[in-house]
């Protein structure tokens, strides 16, 4: 299995940032500004903002916090977040170099 194999194909290639989720699936529904959500959260408004505008990821405590606000499981921010980050990795120039310990064969993976 090389690098590529792992590369998601598909209709998500590029997925959106956690914080667009957040603001048009349930803050715009539930016409919840952002600092009032930022209030319920627990959180300030600065900390939201910039999360909903993509400037910083969801952290294992904003997730239960969004869990429990949303009545969403914790696991399903970090999941779009880390699928987020994958993505921007991939999208980055290249700039290292990996050897390769095990190559695919007809017979399944083999060290090199």
């Amino acid at each position: 299995m090389n690098m590529e194999d792992n590369r998601v194909k598909g209709p998500m290639k590029t997925p959106p940032h956690p914080g667009q989720i957040l603001k048009g699936l349930y803050l715009e529904p539930l016409e919840l500004s952002i600092t009032d959500a930022a209030k319920g959260l627990g959180v300030t408004r600065k900390t939201l903002s910039q999360l909903i505008n993509g400037h910083h990821g969801i952290t294992p405590e904003m997730a239960l916090r969004l869990s429990e606000a949303f009545n969403t499981t914790p696991q399903v921010w970090l999941n779009m977040q880390q699928n987020f980050d994958l993505r921007q990795a991939e999208k980055k120039e290249k700039n290292y170099t990996v050897q390769r310990f095990w190559q695919s064969s007809d017979a399944g993976m083999q060290p090199v």
